[in-house]
């Protein structure tokens, strides 16, 4: 498959994200991600505004689902969203139950391996519940923790090979990637690539990153668009 460029809106303003949007869009960005702040602060309306403003992208709601599956993923649906997030960590029989939602509804389905002990057999247990996607993931806070121990910053990157290798669907890796990081990615057999904090959101403010972020991200967009196709699968 083509490489796809995500742009994770972590911010907490449904106005503040409607215009990071539009301008990623300019860029090339291929895909909108309502983070999980933006969720959390706007909920179904922050959603349902980015469809409105964005009626032909593809949207991803960040649920980071641990419960109650089938309803959010209805929810998110009826929303707009083209893609919910449900997490390796949740109950066998959520996952189920956001899979089904998304056949039922028509969205794909993004299984999260945060905080798994085996971050590559979660991955390959989230395939085989019927998750579309995998997001390998390591967390805002588990990176700011062992960084602050001063111990090396885990990457998502470090077992990225691994889990493209166990699983036969497209896998985006997330968590505190570089620029030149996350261009590296699709060089891994990961074809989602998701921009987020830090290189285009203030990780500690939750707000638009400061600089000429436009001209950085259509910089990002060509390298990665250039890739061609990623092959995906065994």
């Amino acid at each position: 498959m083509k490489p796809i460029v995500q742009i994770s809106l972590d911010l907490t303003n449904i106005d503040e994200a409607l215009e990071t949007a539009a301008m990623a869009m300019r860029a090339g960005v291929d895909w909108l991600e309502a983070g999980t702040p933006l969720i959390l602060a706007e909920g179904l309306h922050g959603v349902k505004k980015l469809r409105e403003a964005f009626p032909n992208t593809p949207i991803v709601a960040d649920l980071k689902t641990m419960d109650g599956g089938y309803l959010e993923a209805e929810m998110m649906a009826k929303a707009g969203a083209s893609y919910v997030v449900v997490m390796a960590r949740a109950h066998e029989e959520t996952i189920k139950c956001v899979v089904k939602a998304g056949k039922d509804y028509g969205i794909g389905v993004m299984g999260d391996n945060l905080g798994c002990p085996d971050m590559v057999g979660a991955a390959k247990w989230l395939e085989d519940l019927g998750c579309g996607y995998i997001i390998h993931h390591i967390g805002y806070d588990e990176r700011r923790g062992i960084a602050a121990a001063g111990k090396r910053m885990p990457s998502p990157l470090d077992q990225l090979r691994e889990v493209v290798k166990a699983v036969n669907v497209p896998v985006q890796a997330v968590g505190g990637l570089t620029l030149e990081q996350a261009i590296q990615c699709p060089a891994y057999g990961a074809p989602l690539v998701v921009l987020g904090a830090p290189l285009t959101i203030d990780a500690d403010a939750f707000k638009t990153a400061d600089g000429n972020l436009e001209s950085s991200l259509r910089l990002i967009c060509d390298k990665i668009h250039a890739y061609g196709d990623i092959r995906v699968g065994n």
